[in-house]
């Protein structure tokens, strides 16, 4: 794969810096290609080959990554916290949340809160690092694999 040109990186890195600053609101790719100032084609294939990620899931996991904290450190009900980080649906928002952390809000919240004072002495570094969402394939793919092996052990029992 050949390096990206330092001006693209330049203008991928501006892109990246505002889904980062307000991931709470909407980023189409044609807004992030106009921030970027380049095609929407151009900016997504770029911005996927420079960081790994298509920005859509970029942005699901700054998303998740802050609803996390939220859950962690406030008081705020689910349903605000879900309004609070972009989504539009509080089912959404659940059902996203479990496919990418493996739990609910509220259960993510209260094992958070049991294990609290197990890691106050932990870096807050290594902690963020640690409870990053992990999106190395769509959300709709991790489901749709999910659902393909629960029919297939279903249709092996029957067999």
């Amino acid at each position: 794969m050949r390096s990206q040109d330092p001006d693209l990186l330049r203008r991928l890195l501006r892109a990246k810096d505002r889904i980062d600053a307000a991931s709470h609101e909407d980023w189409p790719v044609p807004r992030l290609a106009r921030v970027s100032g380049v095609s929407e084609a151009h900016f997504a294939r770029s911005f996927k080959q420079a960081f790994g990620v298509p920005p859509h899931r970029y942005l699901l996991t700054r998303r998740i990554e802050r609803a996390t904290a939220l859950l962690r450190d406030t008081d705020l009900s689910i349903t605000e916290i879900a309004f609070h980080t972009g989504w539009e649906s509080l089912g959404t928002f659940g059902r996203t949340f479990r496919d990418i952390t493996g739990e609910s809000p509220g259960a993510n919240r209260a094992r958070a809160r049991a294990t609290a004072h197990e890691l106050g002495r932990v870096p807050a570094c290594v902690l963020s690092a640690a409870h990053r969402p992990d999106l190395t394939i769509a959300v709709s793919e991790k489901r749709r694999r999910l659902a393909g092996d629960i029919n297939g052990s279903e249709q092996k029992e029957v067999l």
